[in-house]
């Protein structure tokens, strides 16, 4: 597959990620809103429907829209690494321009809103309890359930009398949006689950540009966690999914 053609499906597809999954959160957030106070359970949804949302258009590529995904694909053997700086272009410029275009779609909520100053929360993650150290742990944990999972997944596979016997896939991209809802309620809360670069990094960099009236701080100094982390998380992922014996 040609480079351009991966720019673009994942280009996309984090695009649409991040539209869907800073929108939730927008709509929870922003007192003008019907989803206000919607809770924490509405944002996880959210974002498991995003991830279905912008896996479904990068499919041509992959899908992976996440570069822990592309680092432990590219660790498991799967993916050429001359690729690799393709897919992480591509997630991280994709990643800012979803969060511009939520932002477009509540641009009156934010005028309006009372609390302009704590309005990264719905671009980018931040931890409930700083310590960088537990918080990087916090997220390489969460990190490493996503990748494993995706890694091992199980697809359709020829049972007895040549009847399929489906796994997981059967599902289609439906299958890691569970899979995501259900990281985000159970280790979701240390952090806000990053589990991606691209869906922190690009948001935080458009929000720190965008012209949000009364807003905070772009939170450079936790940047790294949610970055260094998810990338650990899926190497370790592909690395030991690598390992296990073929069955």
């Amino acid at each position: 597959m040609n480079a351009g053609t991966i720019f673009i499906y994942e280009l996309l597809g984090t695009a649409t990620l991040t539209l869907l999954g800073c929108g939730v959160v927008a709509n929870v957030t922003l007192r003008n809103t019907l989803g206000n106070s919607g809770g924490w359970l509405l944002v996880n949804f959210g974002w498991g429907f995003a991830v279905f949302a912008g896996a479904s258009i990068a499919a041509p590529t992959g899908a992976h829209i996440n570069p822990a995904v592309t680092f432990g694909l590219a660790v498991n053997g799967q993916l050429d690494w001359a690729d690799v700086p393709v897919y992480l272009a591509a997630q991280v410029i994709g990643g800012a321009l979803g969060a511009v275009v939520c932002w477009l779609a509540y641009k009156l909520q934010f005028d309006t809103h009372d609390d302009p100053a704590n309005t990264l929360g719905i671009f980018s993650t931040g931890p409930t309890v700083r310590s960088g150290p537990w918080n990087l742990v916090t997220e390489i944990i969460g990190t490493f359930v996503l990748v494993f999972w995706i890694l091992l997944s199980p697809g359709a596979s020829a049972g007895p009398n040549g009847i399929p016997e489906f796994g997981n896939a059967a599902l289609g991209y439906a299958a890691v949006a569970f899979i995501v809802i259900g990281i985000g309620s159970s280790l979701g809360g240390p952090t806000g689950y990053a589990i991606n670069p691209a869906r922190d990094l690009g948001p935080r960099v458009a929000y720190s540009l965008l012209p949000i009236r009364g807003k905070g701080s772009a939170d450079w100094g936790y940047a790294w966690v949610p970055i260094v982390g998810p990338l650990v998380g899926g190497a370790l992922a592909g690395g030991l999914a690598l390992a296990l014996p073929a069955v």
